[in-house]
């Protein structure tokens, strides 16, 4: 720890510098021993969060350097991978916390599969990553080939005797390494103690137990060829008895630059018994010199030189010239005889044992008749079994003779000072050295003395033997404000201080020194007496004290500064104060008034007729000297006038009164202040500014160069219109910055339009006419007066000037209004879409508003109407078209893009068609805010047409003639190819024809065939149809029923097989119901108002029904009929195989158009018999067919 605790203290303060987390491992390779305990540092710095960081260790393998195997963790126990569980629950592995930052990894017993790169890992806790958060190093694992070995036995030995040990070591490690050797001693269950050691640095060192003796040369430690060590102890004490082992330590240099220990071996003991000797001793007697002088103090001592001094007893006496002065037994109490107990009891005399072995004799106070031997006695006593003590042998060293001289006198007194001539003010110090041949015998008492050119002496102060000061009788006052000081600075050195002397404090100075000695009763008795003395001149304050007042500028200019000087001679130092009063006498008048006072403590004190210099006067004082300099600023008319000044000497007594000494009246000093001289110039230059309405007007006054600096301006602006005689006044800014409108700022309106800016460079102003309208144009200039600050702080105008004209001319904007002119076409269905598009392709002003209206031109009407408007406020409005063609909640607008507008017309009707086009209206804001329309265009016109859809109405013209028997049913079918739209619906009635009487051909029959059905086409275009028809049944779009037909009234049944197929079925046929059928099919469309309408018709072609009469019989039919005879029997083949084929097509075709030919679940609807309708007449939908039980054959 000792060695790795500086680096990680270094480590921590640079983490902390970095600010960023930074994980130090112990710097490797670290080469340790098998089977020894090993530790490894790691530290983290710089993270944040909580002060306890958690640690986790892993090893990197030499046989698999990739591969991570886990060892331990502070945080998760179940961090170690299976090799290391056991030795980390065991706690043979485990991670020792020195602090929150720093962790060490211990391996008690190292294993060689320990080797390998050990990295320390710390799991964060900053709020985001930053530095490094693991550091690795490598472990090398060495065999431990250290051996330690001696000869263990048991030697008896007898005090002084000599001892000489082996030990033999020795290692086998390839490393570079050093061994240290120790031999220690042990006795019993005490800690061994070192006997003496060869460490790693082949330094040899010991214990404290055995220092001294091997400083002393008692002991070797000896090297015998390349592993042999060997200890000789050359005289044993009877302390050196105990067991003897040697012990070697291997080190090895860390690359940190550290020693490690990697292993320690001890060696077999060898048991020592030490015999103690013989009981001889031996006294001597010491003091520091011979020679004293009376009052001196003195100490004998008497020193006992034995083995086991403790565990023996010894007495001891003390003699003077053979006479005894004390005695002492083992228990170390002193007895005195009566004189010197006497002595004793007073403090003059000790008797005392100091340690075990030494014993002291002290006089504190020789006196003359101490002189001669001294001598001490040691009688070593043995104690009995009844506790009584046996003197035994006894010793005395030889006598020592002391003399004690009488005291005499060998002082000499000198005087100094720090100067010889000082100033009246200045601090007087003097200083009295007393030196003797020797050491003081006594004390010492000093007088001061004063002695006056007159040759008065008097006593200054005094210090008496006991250190207690007094002063004269003259100086007492002084004395007790700190006037006159004394004080003992060194032993022999007297000093006298005299502060803020006078002139009286002129003269002689004497030191007079007593020495004093306390005689053997305690009495002072005086020894000798010296004395000394030095001459001292004072000069005093006043001489050649004189006062001068002079000036620079005797003659300045309006605002300027000057300065007075009041010059005070001769120089004195800063402690004489000296006050200064300038006095002023104004022009016009014949008194002088004081104007500030500089007085003596250094503070300013103004007259009661100087207010109006306060603010403009600066007054200092020269720390260099006590001129005193008045500096007046911004002159004016009130400080012209002459000045004088007057100092005042004074001086600080010594109770801190002060006493004014001399005064001194300078010269007087005139002083004359002329007012400055205009440079005003504004500039002169025209300008001419043209610029479209709503634009700013700028206008510029420019002053080219002006008196001062500090001068302000007075900028008036003006406008000259050809109508007017004078310019106008617009604004006036002050020269304080204050504005005010001109009545022609009032009259037009201007006060919200105007900006007035004065630029950094100072010298530039600027007019700003916002929202420029027509009526602004003009000409414009500016008045320009120039003001300066009065010393006394009021405003003068000084001069004036006009700058050149700027002519303005505001217009209106040119119109750029321009819509797309491009014409159009558009033709859609009805219910669709259209769209009408207004392109705007460029405009005015970008802050224009505009204004959209959509007209048409409808066929046959020569008037426009509006269909919608957008107002400049994005406003939608319809128009009058809107209301008539039921526009509203069909329009709508939308803007893509800017200039881009939309109409749209959603579900289009044909009342919708007419000629498009859009207006657009471009409207400008005016400077005072309104709107005025700048410009108007039309855009291209779109002819719209709206058409309906074209009719694809088809109905089957192939229908078969059908025969039936009378009393049976015939059906007629109007089947419907093709539609025009799926909206569609269809009204369907079936006819009855007959020829009208008198026609030119009668009912058509089965044997007409297709040049005849031409012919009567061509005819009925020619001439009006011939043709009766006679309506069965009809059904309305809505599927309202009409009234069924007379002849067959109650005989109809309706069925709509499919949306495009219906079925009529005539019930109970009779013979009065043959003839020709047809069915007509009117196709109906809703309208975008939801109204239906028809779009078109179409008629079937006519079907033949033939109803035979029950009562005749075939034969007599068919003879009876040519025709049906030839059909008969001349023309079934061929006209059978045609109607075959016809039949065929036809039923295929319907089916194609309409899959409703079958019913639900697949049975066939021309099975129906008797279908059940259900239909309202209200109902616009078609009728609802439905199948009942027992409808199927």
């Amino acid at each position: 720890m000792k060695c790795f605790l500086p680096v990680l203290s270094c480590l921590a303060v640079l983490g902390v510098v970095a600010a960023q987390r930074q994980v130090a491992i112990q710097e490797g390779p670290l080469f340790r021993t098998e089977s020894s305990h090993v530790t490894i540092w790691c530290n983290v710095s710089g993270f944040q969060g909580p002060s306890e960081q958690n640690f986790q260790w892993s090893i990197y393998m030499p046989a698999a350097p990739e591969r991570e195997v886990q060892i331990v963790s502070t945080v998760d126990s179940s961090f170690p991978y299976a090799i290391y569980t056991q030795r980390v629950h065991s706690g043979k592995i485990y991670v020792e916390k020195v602090r929150g930052s720093l962790a060490l990894l211990h391996i008690t017993e190292l294993q060689a599969r320990d080797a390998g790169v050990y990295e320390c890992h710390t799991p964060s806790t900053d709020e985001r990553y930053f530095g490094s958060y693991s550091a690795k190093t490598n472990l090398v694992v060495i065999p431990d080939t250290l051996q330690a070995s001696a000869v263990p036995q048991t030697l008896h030995k007898v005090e002084q005797d000599p001892l000489e040990l082996t030990c033999a070591i020795s290692t086998e490690t390839l490393q570079h390494s050093h061994v240290s050797v120790a031999w220690l001693r042990q006795r019993g269950g005490e800690k061994p103690v070192e006997v003496i050691a060869l460490s790693r640095d082949f330094v040899l060192q010991s214990s404290s137990d055995y220092a001294q003796r091997l400083s002393l040369g008692e002991m070797h430690l000896d090297k015998l060829g390349s592993t042999t060590f060997r200890l000789t102890i050359f005289h044993l004490q009877p302390s050196d008895q105990g067991e003897f082992y040697c012990e070697a330590t291997e080190w090895i240099q860390d690359p940190d630059g550290s020693w490690y220990p990697m292993t320690r071996k001890r060696s077999e003991g060898t048991v020592v018994n030490v015999q103690p000797t013989d009981k001889e001793f031996t006294v001597r007697l010491e003091t520091d010199k011979r020679l004293y002088t009376v009052g001196e103090p003195v100490e004998f001592r008497c020193i006992l030189e034995a083995q086991h001094v403790p565990d023996r007893y010894f007495a001891v006496s003390w003699a003077f010239n053979s006479s005894l002065i004390a005695s002492m037994g083992p228990n170390a109490v002193p007895v005195l005889n009566s004189e010197f107990a006497h002595r004793e009891a007073r403090g003059q005399l000790k008797v005392a044992k100091e340690g075990d072995n030494v014993f002291v004799l002290k006089i504190y106070h020789l006196r003359q008749e101490d002189s001669g031997k001294y001598n001490c006695r040691v009688t070593e006593r043995e104690k009995t079994v009844t506790g009584e003590f046996i003197d035994k042998e006894s010793k005395r060293p030889k006598n020592i003779p002391i003399i004690v001289l009488p005291i005499k006198s060998s002082i000499s007194v000198e005087v100094a000072s720090n100067t010889s001539v000082i100033l009246e003010g200045d601090n007087l110090h003097l200083s009295c050295s007393i030196r003797t041949a020797g050491r003081p015998l006594g004390r010492f008492s000093v007088i001061w003395q004063l002695v006056d050119r007159q040759n008065r002496r008097s006593n200054i102060l005094w210090l008496d033997r006991d250190g207690t000061v007094q002063p004269g009788a003259s100086y007492w006052e002084r004395s007790r404000f700190g006037g006159v000081q004394m004080e003992q600075v060194q032993p022999n050195t007297f000093s006298l201080g005299i502060y803020n002397s006078r002139k009286e404090d002129e003269g002689q100075y004497d030191c007079h020194v007593t020495e004093w000695v306390r005689a053997v009763d305690g009495e002072w008795q005086v020894v000798g007496e010296r004395r000394a003395s030095t001459p001292i001149s004072i000069t005093a304050l006043e001489t050649g004290f004189a006062v001068t007042a002079i000036s620079r500028t005797p003659g300045v200019t309006y605002c300027d500064s000057f300065d007075l000087q009041c010059i005070i001679k001769p120089h004195y130092p800063s402690r004489v104060p000296v006050s200064v009063t300038w006095r002023f006498q104004p022009v016009g008048t014949i008194e002088f008034h004081d104007l500030v006072t500089f007085t003596r403590d250094g503070g300013v004190q103004w007259g009661d007729r100087s207010s109006s210099f306060r603010t403009r006067t600066a007054i200092e004082k020269a720390e260099s000297s006590n001129n005193v300099r008045l500096s007046i600023s911004r002159a004016s008319d009130t400080e012209a006038g002459k000045y004088q000044c007057v100092a005042e000497l004074w001086r600080k007594n010594y109770n801190s009164s002060w006493t004014r000494l001399a005064e001194r009246t300078s010269n007087l000093l005139e002083i004359r202040v002329l007012q400055p001289v205009t440079k005003l110039q504004v500039s002169k230059s025209k300008r001419t500014l043209t610029l479209v309405e709503n634009r700013p007007i700028q206008l510029n006054c420019s002053v080219k160069s002006q008196t001062s600096q500090n001068s302000h301006f007075a900028v008036l602006w003006y406008v000259h219109k050809p109508s007017d005689a004078d310019g106008k006044l617009i604004l006036k800014t002050t020269h304080n910055s204050a504005f005010e409108y001109g009545t022609y700022a009032e009259e037009e309106g201007l006060r919200a339009r105007l900006q007035f800016e004065r630029h950094v460079s100072g010298g530039l102003f600027s007019l700003t006419v916002q929202r420029a309208e027509v009526s602004d144009s003009g000409s414009y200039y500016c008045h320009v007066e120039e003001w300066l600050l009065s010393p006394n702080y009021a405003w003068y105008k000084l001069a004036e000037e006009v700058s050149g004209r700027t002519e303005v001319t505001v217009k209106q904007p040119d119109s750029r209004l321009k819509l797309s002119q491009a014409q159009g076409n558009l033709s859609v269905l009805e219910t669709r879409q259209v769209q009408l598009e207004c392109v705007v392709l460029n405009r005015t002003s970008a802050a224009s508003q505009l204004l959209l209206e959509w007209f048409v031109w409808k066929p046959n009407q020569p008037e426009r109407e509006t269909v919608a408007r957008l107002s400049r406020d994005a406003t939608f409005h319809y128009g009058e078209q809107a209301a008539k063609n039921n526009l509203k909640g069909r329009l709508h607008l939308e803007s893509p893009s800017p200039g881009v507008y939309r109409l749209f017309i959603q579900n289009a009707a044909v009342q919708d068609s007419g000629t498009y086009s859009c207006r657009v209206e471009e409207w400008l804001p005016s400077p005072s805010g309104t709107w005025y329309k700048r410009a108007e265009d039309t855009a291209g016109q779109t002819a719209v047409r709206v058409t309906r859809p074209d009719a694809a109405l088809q109905v089957d013209t192939v229908v078969p003639n059908a025969t039936v028997f009378e009393k049976a049913a015939f059906q007629l079918d109007c089947s419907i190819v093709s539609r025009s739209s799926q909206d569609s619906r269809f009204a369907v009635a079936w006819y009855s024809l007959r020829t009208k009487v008198g026609g030119k051909r009668g009912s058509p029959g089965p044997e007409d065939g297709e040049e005849e059905d031409e012919e009567v086409e061509v005819d009925e275009e020619e001439e009006e149809d011939p043709t009766e028809r006679t309506t069965l049944l009809s059904v309305g779009a809505d599927a309202v029923f009409g009234p069924e037909g007379s002849p067959w009234e109650g005989r109809l049944r309706f069925q709509m097989l499919s949306p495009l197929l219906y079925r009529l079925t005539v019930l109970q046929a009779s013979p009065q119901d043959s003839g020709n059928y047809s069915c007509r099919v009117e196709e109906w469309l809703p309208s975008p108002q939801k109204e239906w309408y028809r779009l078109t018709e179409e008629e079937s072609a006519p079907v033949g029904i033939h109803v035979l009469d029950t009562s005749s019989t075939l034969q007599s039919i068919i003879c009876s009929n040519d025709a049906l005879f030839y059909f008969v029997f001349f023309y079934p083949f061929p006209i059978f195989g045609i109607l075959i084929i016809t039949i065929l097509l036809v039923r295929f075709k319907s089916r194609n158009s309409s899959k409703n030919s079958e019913g639900k679940n697949g049975v066939p609807l021309l099975w129906i018999k008797e279908p059940h309708l259900n239909y309202s007449p209200t109902c616009l939908e078609p009728p609802v067919l439905s199948i009942h039980p027992g409808a199927i054959d």
